[in-house]
């Protein structure tokens, strides 16, 4: 039987790890790792679905200069030497690198040495600038360092968990199935701080449905309240913490209960319960993500939280921290080798001897002396002309970027663009002069550090398909056609992660956490057995911070005035993720148990808007910001806040007609860290009407555009099914469906049309459209892509009988419907999680969907009813 290969997951921060074993030459059963600290073996949906997405649909397999295919000399040799002439023209700092978070710590470390040290500009930055950089502009402020004072372990020591801005639930999903075996286990309290009702307030202690941009008044009205309620640590303060002139009198002044909920919008009542809760629970971890880090005023936001903790010195303590939870697997791999261009290398800034430090490391013949431009400025700067070569590694910024229209046109004015990644066909992509086949995951191999600062390997389990290599590869090869070889002489990963640990060590006396010096000369074999380890030890322990006196600090923040809404612009718009979706899917989305959970972009609005606004559950509608506009398919939800709307980040030009939604935020950015604010732009919605609405079935995942207004693309077993809605005659559609014979049944009456094609026995094909009738159900038709002796009964699109529709799937594993759930709660009175497990098995596997299942049973029979409508 063959090893199953330890390895970690390809998603989020948590960084779970997996048992590989490989099936096939493309395929792999996938298992937790129980060994691993971060999961002991638990994986989400997208991480159990890994194995559905090793397949080669879609890869770039080959070097291609424009369209043209061609081979890896030609194609380095070409972006060597359009680097090396842009440079010489223009200077260093008319070229630039933007990464990823889902490269290996060995990847970013080549690629910002090449950059921060050979080339000459600090402008590399990356991805990871969208999400987390709010947490390390507020870690070094406070701190001295960008060093995270939490591990996963605190969650089973707290007594009390406080999630600010983040859907734990479907974001992090093992994180909050161990919140919630602490809370089994010892009692833990949650409370949830969020605009939304998301999954993640089911069965919450409390839940506070802020006003969007109000926090920095929350935590400043919490640490208040700490104050007032003797609950500040003041032996700790005065031996550690260092507070500025001025400090206590702006917290001491405006910020009592009724000031405070009034500008949160939030009971009274209900926010003297939490600050109550609060300070009278020593063991409390405050978790926070993207609803604190996306926001113009983020690292604010990221103060106010850890004043908290070191006010009450809830913090190097068992239980007791501020914790930031990152989304990528390897966010804080980048941060710890200066994969930002607000940092230089291995914790360190552009402090004069800092810079020196490194260029002797290096023995670097041109040391940038200063941050670079951070990731929107960068692609203004493409925009302006001042950059004239880019080099994108690893993500696709025309999707994921702010006011992605203007990136696009950015994209396609610049004179040089290459692209390396696994994907073919990207929004990015198509804009790339040069494009590079990257390693994918199950190809790569290094080093990834997750959000608790525990470092696992990926290790390789596939072969590298086609002509792909690894990212530091393609990395050190363009350095050493541009004249620097002997510097980046590297045979493999485990070369580059001795160097990584040397760097961190050198010259290091004890003035930085973070330091490898016992990995520096570690062989290549102990590399490849390498487990899982956190470096740092349980930071601030000891109450010495790494600041010049070795105190922390306490850092003024002041609540910004919120942006009135208007009348053009009377709604509020919030993005965020999907639980089975990934980024811009270009992984997920091959998956086709990931795409059952939400098969199209949404826009989700309060009932009270939607009604103002004449709109219904499965409309169409266009969402608009001053940036641009969009479609989406209307949910109408309790869950949103009136005048709020949410949107999803992942549909892109490649999936939807629709569902755009980096086209959407403004391109503004926290002063201090250059995030962007996602969180809350300024929104109308208007209501689409279309004459008709239909879906189409296809065998195979060769992609189609069917020419009609609203079209959406999801892969499912054994073929792929595009919702569509449009105007004029669908007639045009029947030009997508295969050759074969051909069944069709119209209904005048109701503007119904089926047609289905079928060839040797088998279903190639389906087109159903209805003017004003019902649709059926998707699932028995995708079902028969896969049977025999198919006929034209399939036109009826259901078996013999009567076979009940699924209704919306909760949970992807066991393709468990809605209407299953309440039918089974309903008929055999199921009370609880559990029971519903043992009779429809859903959540007994990744456990992604319990939250929904808990919402399902919370619910009163008549609103369950009413929900599998």
């Amino acid at each position: 039987m063959t090893q199953a290969i330890r390895t970690t997951c390809a998603y989020c921060g948590v960084g779970c790890g997996i048992a590989a074993t490989p099936t096939g030459a493309r395929s792999v059963e996938i298992r937790g790792d129980e060994a691993h600290p971060a999961n002991g073996g638990r994986l989400c949906s997208k991480g159990t679905h890994l194995g559905e997405t090793v397949g080669l649909t879609g890869r770039l397999l080959h070097p291609m200069i424009g369209t043209r295919r061609t081979g890896w000399d030609e194609a380095l040799g070409l972006v060597a030497s359009r680097f090396r002439e842009t440079i010489d023209r223009h200077g260093p700092d008319s070229v630039a690198f933007y990464v990823s978070g889902q490269l290996m710590t060995e990847d970013y470390y080549v690629a910002n040495k090449l950059m921060k040290g050979f080339i000459g500009s600090a402008n590399i930055d990356t991805n990871s600038r969208l999400c987390m950089s709010s947490a390390v502009a507020g870690h070094n402020r406070a701190f001295g360092e960008d060093v995270v004072p939490a591990t996963y372990g605190d969650l089973e020591e707290a007594d009390l968990i406080v999630l600010v801005g983040s859907n734990t639930a479907w974001c992090h999903p093992i994180v909050y199935q161990r919140i919630q075996a602490a809370r089994a286990a010892r009692g833990t309290k949650l409370v949830v701080i969020d605009p939304r009702r998301t999954e993640t307030c089911e069965g919450a202690d409390m839940h506070l449905a802020i006003k969007p941009g109000t926090d920095v008044a929350l935590m400043n009205g919490l640490l208040a309240w700490c104050h007032a309620t003797c609950t500040i640590d003041r032996t700790f303060l005065r031996d550690h913490v260092s507070a500025p002139d001025g400090f206590w009198d702006h917290i001491l002044t405006g910020h009592d209960v009724r000031t405070i909920a009034a500008v949160c919008d939030v009971a009274p009542a209900l926010l003297e319960q939490f600050y109550t809760l609060f300070a009278g629970t020593p063991r409390t971890v405050t978790m926070f993500s993207q609803g604190i880090n996306q926001s113009i005023r983020g690292t604010d936001q990221v103060n106010a939280i850890i004043n908290v903790h070191l006010a009450t010195g809830r913090i190097g303590k068992p239980g007791a921290a501020p914790f930031s939870i990152t989304g990528q697997p390897n966010a804080m791999g980048g941060r710890e080798v200066g994969g930002l261009a607000s940092t230089l290398a291995a914790h360190m800034d552009f402090a004069p001897d800092n810079v020196a430090r490194v260029g002797r490391f290096w023995a670097a013949p041109a040391m940038a002396t200063e941050p670079g431009l951070k990731a929107v400025d960068m692609f203004r700067a493409v925009e302006d002309g001042r950059i004239k070569a880019l080099w994108v590694m690893a993500t696709n910024p025309a999707v994921s970027m702010p006011d992605a229209g203007a990136v696009r046109a950015a994209l396609a004015a610049c004179p040089f663009v290459v692209v390396s990644d696994i994907i073919a066909d990207t929004d990015t992509g198509l804009h790339a002069h040069v494009r590079l086949p990257a390693a994918g995951w199950g190809e790569k191999d290094g080093t990834v550090t997750n959000s608790d600062r525990t470092v696992s390997r990926q290790r390789p389990f596939l072969a590298l398909p086609g002509e792909a290599m690894p990212d530091w590869w393609i990395v050190k090869e363009i350095a050493a056609r541009m004249g620097w070889g002997p510097a980046f002489a590297f045979d493999g990963p485990a070369d580059i992660w001795r160097e990584h640990a040397r760097l961190t060590a050198y010259q290091n006396d004890g003035a930085r956490l973070l330091d490898l010096r016992a990995h520096a000369a570690i062989g290549n074999e102990a590399y490849d057995a390498m487990a899982p380890f956190s470096w740092g030890g349980t930071p601030f322990a000891d109450g010495r911070f790494p600041t010049p006196d070795g105190r922390a600090r306490l850092v003024p923040t002041h609540q910004m005035a919120l942006e009135p809404q208007t009348r053009d612009w009377p709604l509020t718009l919030n993005t965020g993720r999907y639980r089975d979706q990934w980024h811009t899917m270009t992984r997920t989305g091959l998956a086709p148990k990931l795409a059952r959970h939400r098969e199209e972009p949404l826009v989700d609005i309060h009932p009270r808007d939607a009604e103002a606004l004449n709109l219904s559950d499965r409309d169409l509608a266009r969402v608009r910001t001053p940036q641009g506009d969009t479609m989406f398919r209307v949910s109408v939800s309790e869950g949103q806040r009136v005048g709020e709307i949410f949107t999803p980040i992942h549909w892109t030009d490649q999936v939807s007609s629709g569902g755009r939604t980096g086209l959407l935020p403004r391109p503004l950015v926290d002063p201090h860290s250059g995030q962007p604010g996602f969180k809350s732009t300024p929104a109308r919605v208007e209501k689409v009407e279309t004459e008709w609405r239909g879906f189409l079935i296809l065998r195979g995942q060769e992609p189609v555009r069917p020419p009609c207004l609203w079209s959406t693309r999801v892969a499912v077993p054994g073929g792929t099914l595009y919702e569509v809605a449009g105007n004029g005659d669908p007639a045009r559609l029947e030009a997508l469906l295969p050759q074969g014979e051909r069944a069709e049944a119209v209904d005048a009456s109701r503007g119904t049309r089926r047609v289905a094609i079928i060839r040797d026995g088998r279903l190639s094909g389906v087109l159903f459209v209805t003017r004003s009738g019902q649709l059926p159900a998707r699932d028995w038709l995708i079902a028969q892509l896969e049977a025999e002796g198919v006929g034209g009964a399939v036109l009826a699109a259901r078996g013999p009988g009567n076979q009940p529709d699924k209704g919306a799937i909760i949970c992807v594993c066991f393709d468990v419907g809605l209407n299953q759930i309440v039918a089974a709660v309903r008929d055999q009175r199921l009370v609880d999680v559990a029971a519903i497990g043992k009779a429809l098995g859903a959540g007994t596997n990744c456990g992604s969907c319990r939250p929904a299942l808990a919402n399902i049973l919370a619910q009163t029979p008549q609103e369950i009813l009413h929900a599998a409508e």
